[in-house]
């Protein structure tokens, strides 16, 4: 064990100080008038909507000074959606606390709307709980901060109009078009909560950052035809040489085509199939909806449609040929834009015996970065859809083939971007729960490896030491866990599902695992990263900041689950590295937190390549996974490849250009 890396490593409390106000080059040229202008679901898409990001009327008032859902009379000022109030792009600057309610008003203009059509109002993520009114009508609400969802607003936009004018005119003033005022109030608890919240805390230092509420995602409007397809779930077969789809049409009668065609266009494949043969779905029966999991959007009264559609000449997407084809299903009016690929993951015994991660057959060693996903500027917000590629060429360009997208659900785009430029994704659940027991979730696993296989998660004392003993954090953990794999599971790019990260919220691992496995057999999972093992899921996937890298012998008699079943996992180093390099003037804060501090970029780069060399090697060993950490630097964590604002790649020897000075 390396002792300097261990005790450079231990928390600190000190202060931060003001962070340094920091662009990346896509923030310091935003224009407000068309931020984040792309359509925020590009495999769930129609012609007909409006995005709503831009500036909004905000207020920012005590939760007790108004007790009623009415938007306030004045307010403090604007703020620029989807960025929220504590990141440098919103224009605000200021921390939402747990006894304050955060107000967003804004008059948009909906199209015209025929009689057979309605208007969606989305957001693609708000932290934490909200609730929306439109013309004065409560229309929603919502908790979790980490996921989309929607509203349909179109009653609050007609009686709105009419309202406004007496007779027949006002009444239908909505087939016409109208102003709707919009208002969203938001209350974030933070880390003072329980609620799922990744690295967020009002208290920022080390691994934990600075916490951010609010709207933190697009938001936009949809128009539709009343009798629509509700969701989608892509089920690509690569060896039946086929695709499945189930189609959720909100009304049962009526022909489903879906069409299949090239990324150029040119037809591949189609078929029909009429919506009353497929299976009933019913609000009013919850149990119909949750026994078909795969759905992606959200159930009604309607059915379910099983299409079948046999694909020619098949083109199998790998990272070195992301090959993705685009998908056109129509039902009635309604028109829906998506795509697919095919591709097949699984751990499984190589020839030699030996447990490792499959892409298409063939074994592949998973070259892997952790991506928490913050930036200088807009925090979890990312300044522009050209900054998700950055990240995602950047670490391609340096050779790894994954990324560990870490307690995040990132924009849907971001996946969007990984699927077509061949970047695969370890998805992490977000974390949450109570306070942490430093000595069971940092201290004695950091001093005592044997101590990783053999503490139980399952039962109520230890559930306290991992701050998961609150049931109502486990209710909430485990609805956004199935919610995140219905949400993402379209996606070929996302190959593992990561449920817990070094114990924080842990909780009945295994009971997890099997729900999953159970909701997405195709992909594997990892059901505890870190230490704290359960002996589930696909992975031993261990941490290793302190001691040489090596490959650590599984057990196959402790397997249990489905685990058991299969005989054997693979091993994955899931997260190592951490190597500390500040680069003056890139970086929010004067101090820097690692456990490797070099003070001259050679030296580290020479340091890093070395230990990505190291794990490399390991592959022999029985290797199939290693996730360097990290992508980028994040507030006074500077053991990034690429510092927090994006200008400069540490790796690169022409970064700094004529300027390099070290």
């Amino acid at each position: 064990m390396d002792l300097k890396r261990v005790l450079a490593s231990a928390p600190r409390r000190h202060d931060v100080g003001k962070p340094r106000p920091l662009l990346t080059p896509w923030g310091e040229g935003l224009d407000p008038a068309s931020v984040r202008a792309e359509h925020p679901r590009p495999q769930f898409a129609r012609e007909r909507f409006t995005l709503l990001n831009g500036w909004w009327d905000y207020a920012i008032m005590p939760m007790g000074a108004r007790r009623t859902l009415t938007p306030p009379d004045s307010f403090d000022g604007r703020i620029l959606v989807p960025f929220s109030p504590e990141a440098l792009l919103s224009g605000v600057g200021r921390t939402l606390q747990p006894d304050e309610i955060l107000w967003y008003v804004r008059r948009v203009t909906v199209d015209a709307l025929r009689p057979s059509e309605r208007c969606l109002l989305h957001f693609e993520a708000v932290d934490f709980a909200c609730a929306c009114c439109v013309n004065g009508q409560v229309v929603g609400t919502h908790e979790g901060g980490y996921l989309p969802f929607s509203f349909d607003i179109t009653d609050a936009l007609t009686r709105g109009a009419a309202s406004r004018e007496a007779g027949e005119a006002g009444a239908l003033a909505g087939a016409y078009g109208c102003q709707a005022v919009v208002a969203l109030c938001v209350w974030d608890p933070s880390d003072t909560g329980t609620q799922l919240r990744g690295k967020q805390t009002l208290d920022p230092g080390g691994i934990w950052y600075s916490a951010q509420s609010g709207i933190w995602q697009p938001v936009w409007l949809e128009v539709v035809p009343e009798r629509r397809i509700e969701a989608l779930a892509l089920h690509p077969d690569l060896r039946a040489e086929q695709l499945v789809l189930d189609v959720d049409a909100n009304d049962g009668e009526g022909l489903v085509r879906v069409y299949v065609a090239t990324p150029e266009g040119s037809p591949v494949a189609s078929a029909a199939v009429l919506a009353r043969e497929g299976t009933a779905l019913c609000a009013d029966d919850p149990s119909a909806l949750s026994s078909a999991p795969d759905s992606v959007g959200q159930g009604s009264r309607g059915r379910r449609v099983r299409v079948t559609v046999p694909i020619p000449e098949l083109r199998p997407w790998s990272p070195d040929d992301p090959y993705l084809y685009t998908v056109t299903v129509r039902f009635g009016a309604d028109v829906v834009h998506s795509y697919t690929a095919f591709r097949t993951v699984e751990v499984r015994c190589d020839e030699a015996g030996v447990p490792r991660f499959f892409l298409n057959g063939q074994p592949l060693l998973l070259r892997g970065v952790l991506d928490q996903g913050y930036w200088s500027d807009g925090l979890m917000t990312a300044p522009a859809d050209e900054a998700l590629v950055h990240d995602i060429a950047a670490m391609k360009e340096a050779g790894f083939n994954m990324l560990r997208k870490h307690l995040k659900v990132e924009a849907d785009r971001w996946y969007y971007h990984c699927d077509r430029l061949g970047m695969l994704v370890w998805q992490d659940m977000v974390s949450g729960g109570g306070p942490l027991s430093s000595w069971e979730t940092s201290y004695k696993p950091t001093l005592f490896r044997q101590s990783w296989g053999s503490y139980r998660d399952d039962t109520p004392a230890h559930q306290e030491k991992l701050g998961a003993v609150d049931g109502r954090y486990q209710h909430q953990w485990t609805e956004a866990c199935r919610e995140t794999v219905a949400h993402l599971r379209n996606h070929p790019s996302v190959v593992t599902w990561v449920l817990f990260n070094e114990a924080w919220g842990q909780f009945d691992a295994l009971v997890a695992a099997e729900m999953v496995h159970d909701l997405d057999p195709t992909r594997p999972l990892d059901s505890v990263s870190g230490w704290y093992d359960q002996h589930g899921g696909d992975f031993l996937s261990v941490h290793n900041y302190f001691r040489p890298l090596e490959v650590y012998r599984d057990d196959p008699r402790k397997l249990q689950g489905y685990a058991a079943e299969k005989g054997g996992r693979a091993f994955a180093l899931s997260e190592f590295g951490g190597a500390v390099y500040r680069v003056e003037g890139h970086s929010t804060f004067a101090e820097s937190y690692g456990y490797d501090i070099f003070d001259d970029l050679p030296s580290w780069r020479e340091a890093v390549r070395a230990q990505l060399e190291t794990a490399t090697a390991l592959e022999g060993a029985g290797l199939s996974c290693f996730v360097y950490t990290q992508l980028s630097d994040v507030e006074e964590e500077v053991n990034g490849l690429l510092t927090y604002d994006r200008r400069v790649n540490k790796l690169k020897e022409d970064s700094y250009g004529d300027d390099f000075s070290g």
